[in-house]
């Protein structure tokens, strides 16, 4: 099987780059891929593509407006702090901008009194900060903070993307990127998919800025994944094992549920206990899935991680054709574009 990263790219003209949600969640489109065969619809079309007794899982992680926007001391002109992971001692990781001018010891400066302290420069841009005013992050980000977009959406973060940059169901706060594949997602369709008799599960991944990192290594098989803490309980692990012993099946939302599922051990899956740590899991092909039947995914940028992960599920090839499709049809792209059902056992 190739490892090379050129095997893994696709032409994107930049107009199908989603810079927007569309006006309703369910309005956006779906492609259907079954093995080799595609079928295009509407993502309000989901629940007739499942039937009772598969379960749904979900990630109910909370986009935090973590984008501080401010000042840095004694400087000029706009700088900003990305707060990605907390440390055991209360403070935070960020990346900052502009990056070289960021010493231990500056401050930055954010809107009504935001003031934050640099503590260690932990090289590649991120910083050891420390909040001095005021005494709790979570008022420090609604206070002078902006949602994440990612950085292929090229404009500022407004009142909108506050509500649509987050899915119905998120509920624990900590995720710098959104869950994109749950952004679809409304409570109508959930409700009809609890009418025909599907399960639904959560479990909570935090989505890191790693998210967007290219892979720089010629033969991808030597990139080093970024890690993402998760917490998945031992009641939806067992849910699982039932779903699929009665013949259900477990339909991933997004690839962050396919790296949670996928990335405990024989001896952790089926101990007792809640699972809290962190996955470096690198899914590409070959790779033989132990808890996922089926995925509901948005499109991946070239050359990524995640266009490795749904080409391991459906087939490189399968997968570039039906990405070829979807630039031809005018499919929308990314965070705010549309979504991907892939079913490799099909749809009944």
């Amino acid at each position: 099987m190739s490892t090379r990263l050129e095997d893994y790219d696709y032409e994107l003209p930049e107009e199908l780059i989603a810079q927007r949600p569309v006006t309703r969640r369910d309005e956006s489109r779906l492609l259907v891929l079954d093995g080799k065969a595609r079928a295009d619809h509407n993502f309000r079309d989901l629940p007739s593509f499942l039937r009772r007794g598969d379960l749904l899982v979900l990630n109910n992680t909370r986009v935090m407006p973590a984008r501080l926007l401010g000042c840095r001391e004694g400087g000029e002109g706009a700088a900003e702090l990305l707060l990605h992971s907390p440390t055991p001692q209360g403070d935070w990781i960020a990346l900052v901008r502009p990056s070289k001018r960021f010493k231990p010891g500056m401050r930055f400066f954010g809107e009504d009194g935001v003031t934050v302290r640099v503590e260690e420069d932990l090289g590649e841009g991120n910083r050891r900060v420390v909040l001095e005013s005021p005494n709790d992050w979570m008022a420090a980000m609604q206070t002078a903070g902006a949602m994440p977009l990612p950085p292929y959406i090229r404009r500022k973060a407004d009142s909108r993307d506050a509500e649509r940059y987050q899915t119905v169901f998120a509920r624990e706060n900590g995720a710098v990127a959104a869950p994109t594949a749950g952004l679809h997602f409304s409570e109508e369709v959930l409700h009809q998919i609890a009418e025909l008799g599907v399960d639904r599960g959560e479990l909570t991944l935090h989505v890191g800025p790693g998210t967007f990192l290219p892979v720089r290594e010629v033969d991808f098989s030597k990139h080093r994944m970024h890690a993402e803490r998760f917490e998945l309980d031992a009641a939806l692990r067992r849910k699982i094992d039932k779903t699929r012993e009665a013949g259900g099946r477990v339909i991933a939302v997004g690839t962050t549920v396919v790296r949670a599922l996928e990335s405990l051990s024989e001896t952790d899956w089926a101990g007792d206990e809640d699972h809290q740590g962190e996955t470096r899991l690198f899914v590409h092909p070959p790779y033989e899935f132990k808890r996922v039947d089926a995925l509901l995914t948005n499109f991946h940028l070239p050359r990524s991680t995640l266009l490795m992960l749904v080409s391991a599920l459906a087939g490189r090839e399968a997968m570039l054709a039906a990405y070829e499709h979807a630039v031809r049809e005018k499919y929308r792209f990314y965070s705010y574009g549309d979504a991907m059902l892939i079913m490799p056992g099909g749809l009944t």
